[in-house]
C-alpha cells in the first residue's frame, strides 16, 4: 500500500572527524554517531567502549543471562506428587500412546533450541563454542523477551556438519523448534537444507543469518518502496556480497516479486553471471551462488560494483565491516530516490551520511544508532511464535514474505524516510508477525492447530505480554538482583 510522500526531509548532520584506528574501535551498540551535537574523538571512543565495559562488569556478575524457572504453581509439596511422581506416570503414558501429545504435556511446543558451533560469531569469526557462548544466551534472552518464546543455547565442540544434523535430529523430542546460528558458509547451507528435507525431521529448522536477515531486509525493502512510490516488480536490485545472508534475500526479494534479471551481485571478484569460470567450476560447492549467477544479470556485466549499479534503485550490502567499502560515488551513479541497506556489522559500509549525501533517500543499517535499523531481531520472535503456535511443520518462504509484509503493513501510516519499518520498542509488532506468519502456514497446509485469525493475535499477544511482565516483575522484588552499575 502506498502512501503520500512525507515531505519533511531530516537534517544532514556531518560525520564527527575520526581515525581508521577510531572507526575500527566503535562496536554495534551504544554509539550515537549521528546525534545534534558533534562529539570529539575522546567522547566518541568512550561512547564506543562503554556497552564492552559494561559487560565486562555485568555478564560475570549475573553468571550468565538465562536460568530454568517453573511455569507450574507450587503450591505446597504435595504438588510434587503431580509434577513428579507419582502423578506424572499418567502423562509419561499418555505420551507414549500418542507422541503428538508432548505438545500438550510438555513445554515442548514452547521451546527452540539455538544451535551454533561458533565458526562465524557476529563480526568475531571462528570464536569456538565457549566463545559463542554469550551471544547465544543473547539469542535467548531475545526470543523470550520479544517473542515469549523459550529459548536454549546448544553449542556444540564440532566442525563437522554431519555431527551437528546428527545432534539436531537427536535433541528432536525436547524441543519444538531449531534456531541455526553463527555457523560458517556454506557448511550452513548443508545443515539447513539437510534437516530441512529430512523426513525424520518432524520439527522446523530455521537459520536465522540467512532466512532471519532475508526477511527483514525485505520488510525494510517493502517498507522503502512505500515511501518512495516504486513497483517491486519494475524494481532493480543491486548486492554487494553472495555469502548466507544476501543469497537468501535474494530469493525471498524473487518470490516476493523482484524481477531475477532486474537483479545483480557481485562477490570479492565482481559481478556473478552464468558462465563466469570460477562459478561454474565451484557449482558443488555453493550451489546457492551458482543457481542465482544463472538467474540473475542475463546481460552478464562484469566488474565491481561501482561498475555495475548505475541505475540501480536499491542496494543490500552484507560485505566487510568497513565504511568505504562502498564508495559515495558508486551510489551517485543510483536512480533518482534510490535505497541503500548496509547491513554489515558492527560498521556499515558505507557511513549513512555519506550515502545520503551521495544522493540516497532512504538509508538503513544494522545499527540502533542510525535511522531505518535492519535487523533480526525484528523477525525471528515473532516468526518462530506464529510458527510454534500452528506447529507448522516447517518455515516456509511464503511465511517468511508474510511476515515482512505484517513489518512493512504495521509501519505504512507514519512510514518515512527516517523510519521505514517498526521498531523493536513498537511490542504490537511481534504478535502482528507471528499471526501472518501463523495464518500463512494454515493456508499452505503446513499446520497442525488451527487458528481463528482474532484468536491467534490474542494468543501471541498475551504469552508476550505474560513473558515481559515476568522479567519486570522478578526484577522489581529483587529476585532479578540489581547491577553494581
Amino acid at each position: 500500500m502506498l502512501h503520500k510522500k512525507d515531505t519533511l526531509k531530516p537534517k544532514l548532520l556531518q560525520p564527527p572527524i575520526v581515525s581508521r584506528d577510531d572507526i575500527a574501535r566503535i562496536e554495534d551498540k551504544g554509539v550515537h554517531i549521528m546525534s545534534e551535537e558533534k562529539l570529539s574523538v575522546e567522547e566518541l571512543k568512550k561512547k564506543a567502549e562503554k556497552p564492552g565495559k559494561d559487560a565486562m562488569i555485568l555478564h560475570p556478575f549475573y553468571q550468565g543471562k538465562i536460568q530454568s524457572i517453573g511455569k507450574v504453581p507450587v503450591r505446597d509439596f504435595s504438588d510434587f506428587a503431580i509434577w513428579y511422581t507419582p502423578g506424572v506416570a499418567k502423562a509419561c503414558l499418555a505420551i507414549k500412546e500418542n507422541e503428538d501429545a508432548a505438545y500438550e504435556h510438555l513445554n515442548k511446543g514452547n521451546m527452540v533450541a539455538v544451535v551454533s558451533d561458533g565458526t562465524r560469531v557476529l563480526g568475531l569469526g571462528d570464536i569456538g563454542p565457549y566463545g559463542a557462548g554469550p551471544v547465544m544466551e543473547g539469542k535467548a534472552i531475545l526470543f523470550k523477551y520479544l517473542g515469549g518464546v523459550d529459548a536454549w543455547p546448544i553449542c556444540l565442540d564440532t566442525k563437522d556438519p554431519d555431527k551437528i544434523i546428527e545432534t539436531v535430529k537427536l535433541i528432536q523430542p525436547s524441543f519444538g523448534g531449531i534456531n541455526l546460528e553463527d555457523i560458517s558458509k556454506p557448511k550452513c547451507y548443508k545443515v539447513l537444507e539437510t534437516l530441512k528435507n529430512d523426513p525424520e525431521v518432524k520439527i522446523p529448522v530455521w537459520h536465522d543469518d540467512a532466512q532471519g536477515t532475508g526477511t527483514v531486509v525485505l520488510a525494510g525493502v517493502l517498507g522503502g518502496l512505500n515511501v518512495v512510490k516504486k513497483d517491486i516488480e519494475s524494481t532493480t536490485v543491486a548486492f554487494l556480497g553472495v555469502g548466507a545472508a544476501n543469497t537468501r534475500t535474494a530469493y525471498l526479494l524473487i518470490a516476493a516479486g523482484v524481477n531475477p534479471k532486474n537483479i545483480i551481485m557481485v562477490d570479492s571478484k565482481g559481478a556473478i553471471y552464468a558462465d563466469r569460470e570460477d562459478i561454474v567450476k565451484d557449482k558443488d560447492y555453493d550451489t546457492f551462488k551458482y543457481d542465482l549467477a544463472q538467474k540473475t544479470n542475463p546481460e552478464r556485466k562484469t566488474g565491481d560494483l561501482g561498475e555495475v549499479i548505475e541505475g540501480m534503485d536499491v542496494l543490500i550490502t552484507a560485505a566487510r565491516p568497513i565504511p568505504g567499502t562502498v564508495k559515495k560515488e558508486w551510489v551517485t551513479k543510483m536512480a533518482a530516490d534510490s535505497i541503500v541497506y548496509a547491513c554489515a556489522n558492527p560498521l556499515p559500509e558505507i557511513w549513512p551520511w555519506d550515502a545520503k549525501d551521495a544522493g540516497a533517500r532512504i538509508v538503513g543499517t544494522g545499527r540502533s544508532d542510525f535511522d531505518n535499523q535492519i535487523n533480526n531481531s525484528l523477525g525471528f520472535p515473532g516468526i518462530f511464535r506464529g510458527t510454534l503456535d500452528v506447529r507448522a511443520s516447517t518455515i516456509t518462504d511464503e511465511m517468511c514474505i508474510a511476515a515482512a509484509q505484517a513489518l512493512a503493513d504495521l509501519g505504512a501510516k507514519e512510514a518515512n524516510e527516517r523510519k521505514v519499518i517498526p521498531t523493536m520498542d513498537q511490542w504490537e509488532l511481534y504478535p502482528a508477525e507471528a499471526t501472518a506468519v501463523g495464518m500463512k502456514a494454515i493456508e499452505q497446509g503446513i499446520a497442525k492447530k488451527h487458528w481463528e485469525e482474532k484468536e491467534l493475535y490474542e494468543h501471541a499477544e498475551l504469552i508476550i505480554k505474560r513473558a515481559r511482565g515476568a522479567s519486570e516483575i522478578l526484577y522489581e522484588k529483587g529476585f532479578i538482583p540489581k547491577a553494581p552499575i
